[in-house]
C-alpha cells in the first residue's frame, strides 16, 4: 500500500497521538489555544519550483502559474460571516473552502483529455447547505458515524446526546461541527496555497464533556494534492473521531451515478452493522460477499445483493496495513473520462457509502438533480460507535494533555 505516483491529489492524516502515524494519544503539554495542524511529511513536500512538463495532466501541469489564495463573502449562519476561499495552486488545481463545517464545496480536476470538472457534489449558496446538504463536504466531528442508542459511558458516567438518525446519533448530533461557523487564516506555505480552520466546541455541546479545541488544514499543495489534517485538544477526558464527508463522482459532480465507476478497497475485513447500521463489535470477512473490492470492479456490479433500506453500501470497512500509519486504503476509476482518484489513509477504518438516500430532491450546483448513487463517499475514520465496543473505545477516548491527529490523502491522475 502507500505507492507513490505522480498523481493529481487530495491528502488527509489521522490517530490519536502527539505525531502523525500513532495509535493512540500520547501526553504533550495541554494547550489553550487551538493546536497548530501537524506538519507534512517531508515525504509529502513539494519541490520548490515545480518544472513545466509537455505531458498530459498527472505531473506538474505546463507552464505552471504562482499559486494564489483568495476570498469572499458567502452569507450568514448563526449571526456570523461565512467566507469562501479559494484556492489555485501553481499548477491550476482549484479548490473551494467555505468556514461554514469547513465545507469543501468544490474540487477541479482535469480528466484525460485535459478538461476541468468539479467533481465534489455541493451547492451554489449558503442557503443550500441550511436546508438540505447531507454532509456534502463538511468536516464531520466531534465524533463521526453513529453512537448506539445515543448515549455512551466514560469513566463511570452516562453521558446522553441527541438521537438524530433513529435511535442513536449521528456525525455529533443535531448540530455538529458541520453546522457551525468555523474560524480561518490562509497563508501561501512551500508546498502550496492553505487554510486552516479552527472551532471551539465548548464542555456539554450536544451533550459532550470538555471543551474541544479542533482544527482543519486543508493545503491545496503544488504537487496536486489537497492534503487536509484534523488535530483536536480538550480540557476534560472526551471521545473525539473526526472525519471529511466528501461526496465524490469522478465524471463530475452533475454526471448522474456513479455505478460504473471502478473501485478497489485494500480491506479484507469489515465490522457488520445491524439493520439501523451501527456495528455492534464483530468483524467478518469480505470475501464471498458483495463487500469484497479487493480486486477492482463496477460499483454498481453488486448494488443489488448488498441490500439495505434503501439499497446500497454504507460500511464501515477495515483498512489493511498499520491502522494508524498512512497507507493506501482505496482506488476509483472512471472509465469514461479516465480520472483516477487513489485515497491514503493513516486510520483503522474506511466508510464506504454510495448516496443510497439521495432521492433526486436535492438541487446542486449548477441546476444538478442529485439522484440514488449520485456520488460516493470514502471517509477514513475509526469505526463507528467505538465508544461502546470494549475494543476500540480507547481508539475514540481524548484525555487533556493529549493530543487527536488525523491525515488522510486523496490523490488525482488519469488511464
Amino acid at each position: 500500500m502507500g505507492r507513490t505516483r505522480s498523481w493529481f491529489g487530495l491528502t488527509m492524516t489521522a490517530c490519536l497521538t502527539g505525531a502523525c502515524g500513532g495509535a493512540h494519544a500520547v501526553d504533550t503539554p495541554p494547550a489553550a489555544a487551538p493546536p497548530a495542524p501537524p506538519a507534512a511529511p517531508a515525504t509529502d513536500a513539494a519541490p520548490a519550483a515545480p518544472a513545466a512538463r509537455s505531458e498530459p495532466p498527472g505531473g506538474e501541469a505546463v507552464n505552471a502559474k504562482p499559486a494564489s489564495i483568495s476570498k469572499a463573502p458567502f452569507g450568514n449562519a448563526d449571526g456570523k460571516e461565512v467566507i469562501l476561499y479559494t484556492l489555485t495552486n501553481a499548477n491550476g488545481l482549484v479548490a473551494k473552502v467555505m468556514t461554514y463545517g469547513a465545507t469543501v464545496t468544490e474540487l477541479h480536476v482535469p480528466d484525460k483529455t485535459g478538461k476541468m470538472d468539479d467533481i465534489v457534489l455541493g451547492h451554489d449558496n449558503l442557503d443550500g447547505y441550511l436546508k438540505s446538504s447531507p454532509y456534502f463536504g463538511a468536516t464531520v466531528g466531534r465524533v463521526a458515524n453513529r453512537i448506539k442508542n445515543a448515549q455512551f459511558q466514560l469513566d463511570g458516567k452516562t453521558y446522553k446526546l441527541a438521537a438524530n438518525n433513529g435511535a442513536h446519533t449521528l456525525h455529533g448530533g443535531k448540530k455538529g461541527w458541520d453546522k457551525v461557523v468555523w474560524d480561518a487564516e490562509a497563508t501561501e506555505t512551500p508546498d502550496g496555497p492553505s487554510i486552516t480552520l479552527t472551532y471551539v466546541s465548548k464542555d456539554g455541546e450536544e451533550g459532550y464533556p470538555g471543551t474541544v479545541n479542533a482544527t482543519t488544514t486543508y493545503t491545496l499543495t503544488n504537487k496536486n494534492e489537497l492534503r487536509v489534517e484534523m488535530s483536536a485538544t480538550t480540557d476534560k477526558t472526551t471521545i473525539v473521531n473526526m472525519a471529511h464527508h466528501g461526496y465524490w463522482n469522478l465524471g463530475g459532480h452533475g454526471s448522474g451515478s456513479v455505478a460504473d465507476q471502478e473501485l478497489t478497497l485494500h480491506a479484507d475485513s469489515y465490522t457488520p452493522p445491524d439493520a439501523t447500521g451501527v456495528p455492534s463489535g464483530q468483524i467478518k470477512p469480505v470475501k464471498g460477499t458483495p463487500l469484497d473490492f479487493t480486486a477492482a470492479k463496477p460499483i454498481g456490479r453488486d448494488l443489488e445483493a448488498v441490500g439495505g433500506k434503501p439499497v446500497g453500501y454504507d460500511h464501515n470497512m477495515i483498512v489493511s496495513g498499520d491502522p494508524h500509519k498512512l497507507r493506501e486504503a482505496a482506488r476509483v476509476k472512471d472509465p469514461k473520462t479516465g480520472r483516477v482518484l487513489t485515497i491514503e489513509a493513516d486510520q483503522p477504518g474506511i466508510q464506504f457509502y454510495t448516496g443510497n438516500y439521495l432521492d433526486g430532491s436535492i438541487k446542486g450546483k449548477g441546476g444538478a438533480v442529485y439522484g440514488q448513487y449520485s456520488g460516493l463517499c470514502l471517509e477514513p475514520q475509526k469505526f463507528p460507535n467505538s465508544i461502546n465496543v470494549p475494543a476500540w473505545k480507547n481508539e475514540v477516548i481524548l484525555k487533556p494533555g493529549q493530543r487527536y491527529a488525523q491525515t488522510a490523502v486523496f490523490r488525482f491522475t488519469t488511464e
